[in-house]
């Protein structure tokens, strides 16, 4: 779906087998950082992928994309929490980093939702747009991840 891929910057369009194949060969020789297949829990079924991968300066970057379908429904809030819950139970990290596309007020909306703070703006290279398109950077520390968890304004 182009419009899935356009909100991406490491998913080419079209997305052929071969890119599939790519993706997993790539996926299963990584150590580091984690990729998941999102599925729903009635069914079974694939709705989309998340993963946290390492960034600068020893953060992780916390990503995600959902079929159209999905959109909407709150699975992105759902699997963005439970990213930041591992990250931040599972390993001594203590910032969490993420960018979405400049026009992609869901996913802005997600990241909010889980306390990241706006960082500011940037480029990044889309391999389905074929250049650089302007994203928002947003930050998560430890510590204000610690203080939502004690409000109780967060999962």
């Amino acid at each position: 779906n182009p419009r899935v891929a356009l909100m991406l910057t490491r998913m080419p369009h079209p997305y052929g087998e071969t890119d599939a194949q790519r993706f997993l060969d790539q996926t299963a020789r990584r150590s580091d950082g984690c990729i998941y297949a999102v599925t729903l829990a009635a069914n079974g079924r694939f709705i989309g992928c998340a993963g946290l991968e390492p960034a600068e300066g020893g953060a992780l970057e916390i990503g995600y994309w959902f079929g159209q379908p999905y959109w909407g429904k709150g699975y992105a809030t759902e699997t963005a929490h439970a990213l930041v819950d591992a990250a931040f139970r599972g390993t001594a990290v203590d910032r969490l980093e993420a960018a979405c596309r400049v026009t992609n007020s869901a996913s802005r909306r997600v990241l909010h939702k889980c306390g990241f703070q706006f960082q500011g703006p940037g480029m990044v290279q889309s391999l389905a747009v074929g250049s650089s398109v302007s994203v928002e950077w947003y930050r998560l520390d430890r510590r204000n991840w610690m203080s939502l968890k004690s409000w109780g304004g967060q999962r």
